[in-house]
């Protein structure tokens, strides 16, 4: 057990490293490939769907967030303001067989689904043996 502390999750920064993934501004982010689609789940808790602006450009998909949040109190003898701003940016190439025009996205419980439709490939040749002359 004590192994288990000292090795695998402190030093390896799993314990110490943000919700960012230790870099800076940059949300987690999973992608699951299938035989159809592509799945891309990006985690943003703390947003809202409105914060989001989502673009494609030569195959690049851009993904951007930002959010500010104020909160101000006055009273007779002191005024409390508090302010916190959060933003980041996410651009993913796009492989050549995602049929960008059906790209859909849903916000739910702090997570950015993304569902990439693949374009019908190619039927593949079956093999067949080359006759040497």
């Amino acid at each position: 057990m004590e192994d288990l502390f000292d090795n695998r999750l402190w030093n390896r920064g799993l314990v110490n490293e943000d919700f960012w993934n230790g870099r800076s501004g940059e949300p987690a982010l999973n992608i699951k490939e299938t035989d159809h689609y592509f799945e891309i789940e990006l985690a943003a808790p703390g947003f809202t769907k409105k914060d989001f602006e989502v673009s494609i450009e030569n195959r690049y998909l851009t993904i951007k967030a930002e959010k500010e949040f104020t909160d101000e109190e006055k009273e007779e003898e002191y005024t409390r303001k508090e302010f916190s701003y959060n933003s980041f940016t996410r651009t993913l190439l796009l492989p050549e067989n995602v049929l960008e025009d059906e790209i859909k996205a849903k916000y739910n419980d702090g997570v950015l689904r993304f569902k990439l439709t693949k374009k019908e490939e190619v039927k593949k040749l079956k093999p067949r043996k080359v006759e040497i002359a």
